[in-house]
């Protein structure tokens, strides 16, 4: 009897050691694994949202620095504006002869040049006159017309600005497109085999540097009318000058007071002038 209840002793002790190394084995499986995939899951997740982070960042980084080149570029710009200025004066001189001679001479001090000039009556005395075109630096417009006002009466002065930023920018663009198609078409030449090929980008390459040599021409055309600012000059030789313009009362009166002085002894002189002849 002692026997048989050892033995279920033993069997129970034995059963017990079994299920609690089965536990034990299923308790460190469960354990390890567990803890690796939710490692891995936020390992993943963290590098994800790392990434996003840092595109988004990149992104706006990009979109900022994009924003500013454009602001540079609009101050750059705006700096540097392609402005075309064209005067016409219509002035008035008692000395003809040396009022030409001081316009040449300052035009050449400023280094600008005279254009054009027509003159009428050149050898009467008393109703001279010529117009002149003038160029003159863009920089020196100002000074050239200060002066103009010191040496000769003023009748009249209208001034014209032409702005040409952005179709100068586009002339340019499309010359380095001109430029670069070029390029491409004398590599083709090299690499041609056939007759067919040759002629084909011969042709074209000729309408190209025929369009590369017209943009240039405007270009050139306009660089010059951009730095050198146009002034049609209109020079009238007379014996008193235009009063100015009536402000008040006062003005009126010594103006026309003036100007009756004036025809008064214009007209004896004239009196007088005929009763000799006579």
């Amino acid at each position: 009897m002692g026997k048989k209840l050892w033995k279920k002793k033993s069997v129970l002790l034995l059963s017990a050691l079994l299920l609690a190394v089965l536990f034990t084995a299923c308790g460190s499986a469960s354990g390890y694994d567990a803890p690796a995939e939710m490692a891995q899951e936020t390992y993943d997740t963290g590098y994800l949202y790392e990434a996003d982070f840092k595109t988004e960042s990149v992104a706006e980084e990009a979109e900022e620095g994009a924003y500013e080149e454009v602001e540079i570029d609009k101050n750059a710009a705006a700096s540097d504006r392609k402005l075309i200025k064209n005067v016409n004066l219509d002035v008035e001189t008692e000395d003809y002869p040396r009022l030409v001679t001081q316009v040449q001479n300052r035009v050449s001090e400023l280094g600008g040049y005279v254009e054009q000039l027509s003159s009428y009556n050149e050898n009467s005395v008393g109703n001279r006159r010529c117009s002149m075109t003038l160029r003159i630096p863009a920089a020196m417009l100002d000074s050239f017309i200060d002066k103009m006002g010191e040496i000769s009466n003023i009748v009249s002065r209208q001034e014209s600005v032409e702005d040409v930023t952005l179709q100068y920018v586009d002339m340019e663009s499309h010359k380095k497109m001109l430029q670069e198609e070029q390029q491409r078409l004398l590599e083709l030449m090299e690499k041609a085999e056939t007759m067919e090929d040759i002629i084909s980008i011969e042709s074209r390459l000729t309408e190209v540097r025929y369009q590369l040599e017209s943009m240039e021409s405007q270009l050139r055309t306009m660089d010059n009318r951009i730095s050198y600012s146009t002034v049609w000059l209109y020079i009238s030789e007379v014996e008193r000058y235009t009063p100015p313009e009536e402000t008040g009362t006062w003005d009126r009166i010594r103006i026309g007071f003036s100007e009756n002085v004036y025809r008064v002894g214009r007209g004896l002189i004239e009196f007088l002038i005929g009763f000799i002849i006579s």
